[in-house]
């Protein structure tokens, strides 16, 4: 691609030129991740975002209006709403895994027998069961190999964010399971 002004590169993005989408992401995908990570303090949570971004981007290229501002303008904004979108899961999963861990805190109960801790692991196990295979997954990964995120992320192959929001929703399900069953209020 010859070089292109900034307004004929968001002409041509608005139409679907995908080489105006590959000259965006040459020309400010650095920034964008270089952002993201500042905020976010993640580098693959930042990778994850500047992704969104750009999906993003793509999929609502016709709603870009060069009028009200530059290209680069337009992704930068883009690029905030995302990062503030990570933040928010992050904030919500970390409220979750705390509500969860609350639930199923052991750290505070009386020692007990060994026949109940066996008990639990197999109510824990059972419960297990009746989630989602993904789900399933990263808890097992994290609970019994003690990977972290990423670590699981990487194994798996599956981007952080999803990763994350296994993780919450299999925690979220198993505190719901476990307090219907009146095993987390012991």
């Amino acid at each position: 691609m010859t070089t292109v002004t900034e307004d004929g590169l968001g002409e041509g993005f608005a139409r679907g030129d995908e080489a105006c989408l590959g000259e965006a992401y040459r020309r400010w995908g650095a920034l964008i991740y270089t952002l993201a990570t500042r905020k976010l303090g993640d580098p693959e949570e930042a990778k994850d975002v500047t992704q969104l971004v750009f999906v993003g981007a793509w999929k609502s290229r016709a709603t870009f209006d060069a009028s009200r501002g530059s290209l680069k303008t337009w992704l930068m904004g883009i690029t905030h709403k995302k990062i503030a979108d990570a933040l928010e899961r992050r904030t919500r999963h970390l409220r979750d895994v705390a509500a969860a861990t609350a639930a199923v805190d052991v750290s505070h109960r009386p020692a007990a027998p060994v026949t109940e801790a066996v008990l639990d692991h197999m109510v824990l196990s059972r419960e297990m069961e009746h989630l989602p295979e993904q789900q399933q997954t990263v808890l097992k990964l994290s609970f019994y190999e003690d990977l972290s995120q990423s670590q699981i992320a990487e194994r798996t192959g599956w981007p952080l964010g999803t990763v994350k929001s296994h993780t919450r929703r299999g925690l979220m399900r198993l505190k719901k399971r476990l307090e219907v069953d009146g095993e987390a209020h012991r």
